[in-house]
This record gives C-alpha cells, structure tokens and sequence, in this order.
C-alpha cells in the first residue's frame, strides 16, 4: 500500500467511525474485503484463527511441500539432459537458422557450442541418464520424475524467479508456499506454516520468494536458521519471565480484539495470530533446531560430519523435522548457481554441497513413511544454454554459460508423484523443447493438485479482480501423477 492509499482508507476509517459508527465499520470491513485488504481467511466470521486447517478441494496426494529451490539457474546440460550431438558441434557456432531463435541474456547467437564434459550414467531400474557429479540423486533415481521440458518467460533472475514462486514475472504477488497455506492452513499449532530456510549468499533470491503478496500476513513465508537461535530475538529479554509475557500478550490481544470488532480490518486477526504464534513457538522452536536426539547414521547420511555439506545438510535435515511436525510449506533455497564463468568448478562445487543431503532428505522421508504424503521438488528458476560464454578467453578455465529458459530440467518426488520416469524432451542441441513441453503454470497447476487444491478454484479478490498462482494459464501434468 502506497503512502495515498493509507491516507484514503486513514481517513474513511475516521469518517465512517466517527460519522456512522457501527454501520460505518460494516460499510468499511466490506470496502477493504473488495480491495484486497481485509485479510479474511476461510475461518470463523471474524478470522481469528487464519491458519487453522482447512478442508481441499478434493482428495489430496500429498499434505506438504519441501521445495529446493536452486537459485542461480543449475546447468541442465551438464547435470540432467545428455546431448551427445552437441560434440560435434563443438566450438562451433549453431546454423543461423537455429540460433536466431534463442532468447539470451549476455551472450550473442553467435556464441560457439559447448559440449559437456560431464559422464551421463544410467541410474536406477529406470535407467534414467544422470550426471556423474550426481551420483547420490542417482541413488533415488526411481523416486524423482525428470521433467526435461520445462519453459519459463524469463532469461533474467528476478523475473524468472518471481515467475516460479509467484506465476508472475511481476514482483509482488503471493507466492507459492503463501498460497498453499491461504488455501489449506496449518496443522502444525506451534510452527508456522510456511517456512524459509537460506544457505548460501547472494543477491538473488530475495523475500519476494517467500512473500504473502497481497495476502494476509499470516500467510507470508517466516525465516528459519538451521543452527542457534531458529529466529533471532524470538527469546525473551532478561528479566522478562513467561508469566509476565503471557499477561502483556493478554492485554494485547484483548485490545487487538476489540480494535477488530469495531472496525472490521481483519488484517488484525492475522496480528493476533502471529503474536501468539510467537509465544508457542518460544517453546517449540529450541527443541526443533537440537538435532541432539538424531542418530549419528542419519548425522552422517546427511553429511553434518563434513565441512562441505554440513550447513545444506543440516537445512535439509530440519526441512523434513519442519514437515514432520506439521508445517505446511518449507522453501529451502540455495544460492549462487549462476555459473556464467568458471563453469567447471562452481557447478562440481555446488554439487558436491547439494548432492549428499538432498538424496538423504528423499530417503528419509521415505523410510519413515512421510514421502507419500510429501511433495519434494527441486529446481532453478530456469537452465544453461548450450553456448559457451567466456569473460576470460585468455583462461580456458573461465568458460561457462549463459541463461536458458526453454527447455531446462527440474525433478519431482513423493506425494503422489509418478517417481522413475522422464517426462518431455528436448532437441539434439538442447536448444528448444521438442515434446511435451511443461510451462511453469503447469508445473504450479500440478502441485497445487497433489496438494487437492484446484488450480483455477485456488483465488483471492484484489483490486477489483480475482488473482490465482497460475495468472490465466496452467494445466495438471498428469503424466506427473502415479
């Protein structure tokens, strides 16, 4: 809301209260609900309680969410989509009528091929093609489904970013996790719903990736941290004892209520909320961070033992505590796959941090029985292009690739998800999709599904029009589906 908009409804608020009273707080709660603004959630009259769980649309496949999200763009061609023909092309430029069709973002379609250097090895029973710098995903080969088809809008980050998190390559709509928790609630009473855990540094992947839009607050991704404190300042001051806290949060409440009843904003009911959602969490929270009470098999099959993959492993790791304890939605991201240089040793590096814990977490959560009802999914905002870019032609080691938004990979697994499969293709030069392709509305579509949420039912009024994730697009992949 910008400063105009708070001194209109500022000053209508002032007039209908003090003018029409109790007909004017009704005639405001219904101008801010048809604005977008109201924060009523599908609870009870006054939305006191917005996260409380909620009824799907249909039979769900799948109860959370844990998406790894790979922020940066990983290289399809050197991890997912073998392309054999590209050798011979190698160093060479792409024919003319080829490369002209190519959306790039620093490169021209002038720029030479660059094969793979990577082995591809079957994995699993599926046989599914898989990177040597993968080789623990191969272990899970038979659980993922390998969408090779994959299309965006975008050739740059925030775009492509605001596009797979919020259906929309404009900033500032709902994303995904805000939408599955605004459509099903929370069961967990002591953790929010939608959760974010970072690793990693950059300048990509900002709070528009967690963001509720404009949504209820309550509904608006909370950041974890996987060691210390889950969340700074969550602790009382000193001196400060629980039987004080409760009493002021009581005084609060109380006049928060009261506040709401006569004005009718429900964004007060989403204050409420998470005033006493930090309360219980003060006590749920330290437990959730020990790990002290895992056995040192799973420490160590997550890879907390060692250096390289102790922090991704231990945010994966409390990714599946997180799902086990209820929370709806966990987006764990991790940063600076943009490997426009040094492609060799950014990308062996990344995977080398990200391989181990992110087939522990799979395997995890199948041997206790939480992957049928848990959606994992894995993914950058798009992929690689087959051409080579080199800032540094003098080091032969500088070489890397520029951004691609047709035709890169991601995979799925668990939650009613049909794992041990691929699913479209590409072109022999990794250039365009050559079969069935799957748009990020479609893939958005789908998760919604496995989570029994209808796509084009799943909306909310603002600004005078009903808004969705999946904007005017999407389709169920039911290929996808088990």
């Amino acid at each position: 809301m910008n400063f105009h908009d708070f001194l209109r409804i500022r000053t209508r608020r002032r007039f209908l209260d003090n003018v029409l009273g109790g007909l004017g707080s009704a005639a405001l709660a219904h101008l801010l609900a048809v604005e977008g603004r109201s924060g009523a959630a599908a609870t009870d009259p006054m939305g006191a309680n917005p996260m409380a769980p909620r009824a799907p649309h249909f039979a769900p496949r799948a109860k959370n969410v844990i998406f790894l999200f790979m922020g940066g763009a990983p290289s399809q061609i050197d991890l997912f989509d073998p392309k054999p023909e590209l050798h011979k092309w190698n160093g060479k430029p792409l024919p003319d009528s080829i490369a002209k069709s190519l959306r790039l973002a620093f490169i021209k379609p002038t720029a030479k091929v660059l094969a793979s250097r990577r082995k591809f090895q079957p994995a699993g029973r599926c046989g599914t093609q898989l990177s040597e710098w993968l080789p623990h995903t191969a272990e899970i080969a038979d659980d993922i489904c390998l969408i090779r088809s994959m299309r965006g809008e975008s050739v740059n980050h925030h775009p492509g970013q605001s596009l797979l998190m919020t259906g929309s390559p404009l900033l500032g709509r709902p994303t995904v996790g805000a939408w599955a928790t605004y459509g099903l609630g929370s069961e967990s009473r002591e953790l929010p719903g939608f959760v974010v855990l970072k690793t990693g540094s950059s300048t990509q992947g900002s709070t528009g990736n967690w963001s509720n839009g404009f949504l209820p607050s309550s509904y608006q991704g909370v950041m974890f941290r996987s060691q210390g404190d889950a969340i700074l300042h969550l602790s009382n001051p000193q001196g400060v004892s629980g039987a004080m806290q409760r009493r002021d949060l009581d005084v609060i409440r109380d006049l928060n209520q009261a506040h709401l009843e006569r004005t009718g904003d429900r964004e007060i009911a989403s204050r409420i909320a998470a005033y006493e959602l930090a309360y219980r969490m003060q006590a749920a929270a330290p437990g959730l961070i020990d790990i002290s009470d895992e056995p040192e098999r799973v420490r160590e099959m997550y890879g907390l033992n060692d250096k390289a993959t102790s922090e991704y492993g231990a945010s994966c790791l409390l990714a599946r505590r997180l799902v086990e304890r209820g929370v709806r939605f966990v987006l764990n991201q991790h940063a600076q796959w943009d490997h426009h240089s040094n492609l060799d040793k950014g990308l062996s590096q990344k995977c080398r941090t990200t391989d181990k814990p992110v087939a522990a977490l799979v395997k995890d959560l199948k041997q206790r029985g939480l992957l049928d009802e848990t959606l994992v999914v894995w993914a950058g905002e798009f992929g690689r292009t087959s051409l080579s870019e080199w800032r540094n032609p003098s080091d032969p080691a500088n070489i890397g690739r520029d951004h691609h938004a047709d035709g890169f990979s991601l995979w799925v697994a668990g939650g009613g998800v049909k794992g041990g499969q691929v699913i479209g293709k590409t072109d022999e030069l990794g250039v365009t999709v050559a079969e069935n392709p799957v748009h990020i509305h479609d893939l958005q579509a789908t998760l919604l599904h496995c989570l029994g949420l209808d796509h084009a039912k799943l909306t909310y009024r603002h600004m005078g029009r009903d808004f969705r994730l999946t904007d005017v697009g999407g389709r169920v992949v039911e290929e996808m589906l088990a």
